[in-house]
């Protein structure tokens, strides 16, 4: 944990002011592309719409049983607020099985 007031970082703050705190590169990026998808509005009707598919099909095992009948190879994944690559495993049947994700849905 790297709470500021709380954390580790604190603590470790009282035992060694001299201690220097260095945030993950990987992260700030996780962070930063979502801060970006956020304020996008193309990315949050994007994502609103990948959201409620798989709130539709997920909600419903005989829903669930059409979409594996249409997409077999991969299915629809919810997604992350926080991780990045969450959300471009969620949007793999969007990018590869569109067509088939779409008898799906009709």
């Amino acid at each position: 944990m790297k709470g500021k007031h709380q954390g580790v970082q604190s603590r470790l703050l009282e035992t060694n002011p001299r201690a220097l705190f260095m945030p993950c590169a990987c992260h700030s990026l996780n962070l930063t592309l979502s801060d970006l998808a956020k304020s996008c509005s193309k990315a949050i009707t994007f994502f609103g719409v990948v959201k409620i598919i798989y709130i539709l099909f997920s909600s419903s095992t005989k829903r669930w049983r059409l979409l594996l009948d249409h997409v077999p190879k991969m299915t629809v994944k919810s997604l992350c607020n926080t991780r990045w690559e969450s959300q471009i495993k969620s949007v793999h049947a969007f990018r590869y099985q569109a067509p088939e994700l779409r008898k799906a849905l009709l």
